[in-house]
């Protein structure tokens, strides 16, 4: 993967390549098992996953590389 292709944090601003996913949903607009997905730096990891939580919107948080390797199978 390049890095004009690599993942990067969902961060505002930021530029860093992405090393987790917070996987998460609205419960008022998405079904149950439905999940979005932000990405993360180690940097803004804690600061998105707390602005999901206080939301009631963080259902998980992986390594990218756990994430993909789930999707590929």
């Amino acid at each position: 993967m390049s890095d004009e292709t690599a993942p990067i944090c969902s961060a505002k601003g930021c530029r860093a390549a992405a090393v987790w996913v917070l996987a998460w949903n609205n419960p008022k607009i998405h079904t149950p098992e439905r999940r979005k997905t932000w990405l993360a730096c180690d940097e803004h990891r804690e600061h998105l996953s707390q602005f999901l939580g206080v939301r009631g919107f963080l259902k998980d948080v992986v390594l990218l590389t756990e994430w993909q390797a789930s999707e590929e199978t």
